[in-house]
């Protein structure tokens, strides 16, 4: 399986996250948490943000824990400089949900359509 079908089969398998993930960046954004979340996927323990979907306790293959641009750059992983770039990278939170994934294929920021709650 090549580089691009494998990251095709990764952003597949995340779908199932994307009703809760719309759901919580809904609380973060109306909490005045953040207008800019981002949920960490990964499946090694890391020290960012809150655990919303354990794997041991979902049965799937993830952990996420929902984090935001504020705290990646507190944590310098996006540069005071790189703010802007990355803010017009964000798609619409009302459509899409922001995901940094920690995979086989490296640390990566992916945008999922966000399923409606209808």
């Amino acid at each position: 399986m090549s580089k691009a079908e494998r990251f095709l089969s990764l952003q597949e398998e995340l779908r199932i996250y994307a009703k809760v993930l719309g759901e919580a960046a809904d609380v973060i954004r109306d909490q005045d948490v953040s207008r800019y979340p981002i949920f960490i996927v990964h499946q090694q323990e890391i020290a960012m943000g809150i655990p919303i979907i354990e794997r041991s306790k979902n049965g799937g293959n993830w952990n996420v824990n929902a984090s935001s641009l504020e705290e990646f750059v507190t944590k310098n992983l996006i540069f005071d400089e790189k703010v802007d770039e990355f803010i017009q990278t964000y798609k619409n939170a009302d459509e899409f949900v922001c995901l940094f994934v920690l995979s086989e294929l490296g640390a990566n920021f992916i945008f999922i359509p966000r399923l409606s709650s209808n």
